[in-house]
């Protein structure tokens, strides 16, 4: 089973440089695939472009790109060209976002999300499988009055949205190849996620759905501190109704119940887990959360995990 890790760097004195660091010592540890978040930071395409062509073998991926504030057309763009960078090794994360940072940093409406969602992945499929796009939605046009194919991603990319409500995974199953869901416990998973894709997906005729599952956690012995540490970085998530429905379906009272942390044997019960739920990729994040010395033990146990 593909194990990755969420790569973090945004304190260091140069983001790329740490991150490029990070991505070495992930693949000597046996990591299959780094993945990098998108704020109002780092370009998040950019920065896989760069270690994926820096760490030749490491899958590198997106998660995830609002759709909001963003255009088919840019995205496309950015995505084939990280994808011609790493020889096919690139994966895009697409989210809807919320409403708040939406509104706040943009000035748009949060509206008709599932809608928006679903016009920007056709279109964008569109783009990322034929270079060419015709499409005129009400919320959305892209057309290619000049070709947007880049020459060297011909295999296409693989296109994943961090979908976990009944409408998102319907559009994902019959759009997308795949989800990242988030703070999605193993019931969530096998009891309403993982069914509700692979449905839709079948239903549009497409291929089996990936399921790569985005978990924090991290091994570590000073587990009622790292608890406590993950309950005060997670309970951003608690106020977002998307998540606060996953994490109530998934059996939690917090998100950070959700946190997978403690030792060896614990972390890998847990990430069995989610693969026996339906997870055919699991990805840790926040595994710098206890130190770098318990980041690093994460990562050898993840590696072996992956073998």
């Amino acid at each position: 089973m593909t194990v990755g890790v969420v790569l973090t760097a945004s304190d260091a004195p140069n983001q790329v440089d740490a991150a490029v660091r990070l991505a070495h010592e992930a693949a000597e540890l046996g990591v299959t695939s780094a993945w990098f978040g998108q704020t109002f930071g780092a370009d998040s395409p950019q920065l896989a472009a760069i270690v994926g062509r820096e760490v030749p073998g490491l899958q590198v991926g997106t998660s995830a790109i609002p759709v909001f504030g963003r255009h088919p057309l840019l995205v496309s763009s950015q995505a084939q060209t990280a994808q011609a960078a790493t020889h096919g090794r690139y994966h895009l994360g697409l989210a809807l976002g919320t409403k708040r940072l939406t509104e706040t940093a943009f000035g748009l409406p949060f509206e008709r999300p599932i809608a928006r969602l679903r016009e920007f992945l056709t279109a964008l499929r569109q783009l990322t499988e034929t270079g060419t796009a015709d499409f005129h939605g009400e919320l959305l046009t892209a057309t290619t009055p000049l070709p947007a194919r880049v020459p060297g991603a011909e295999r296409g990319v693989p296109l994943l949205v961090a979908a976990m409500g009944p409408q998102a995974l319907r559009v994902s199953g019959e759009l997308a190849d795949g989800i990242l869901p988030y703070l999605a416990g193993p019931r969530a998973l096998a009891d309403h996620i993982v069914p509700a894709l692979t449905t839709a997906a079948e239903a549009a005729g497409r291929p089996a759905p990936r399921i790569v599952a985005l978990v924090p956690g991290v091994v570590t012995d000073d587990v009622e501190a790292v608890r406590a540490k993950a309950t005060e970085n997670l309970a951003f998530y608690e106020g977002i109704p998307s998540y606060a429905r996953v994490i109530e379906l998934s059996g939690a009272r917090r998100a950070a119940d959700l946190a997978v942390i403690g030792d060896e044997r614990t972390v890998e019960a847990e990430v069995r887990r989610y693969r026996d739920a339906g997870a055919t990729e699991v990805v840790f994040s926040g595994t710098e959360i206890a130190g770098e010395a318990d980041r690093r033990r994460t990562w050898r146990l993840l590696g072996e995990l992956a073998r």
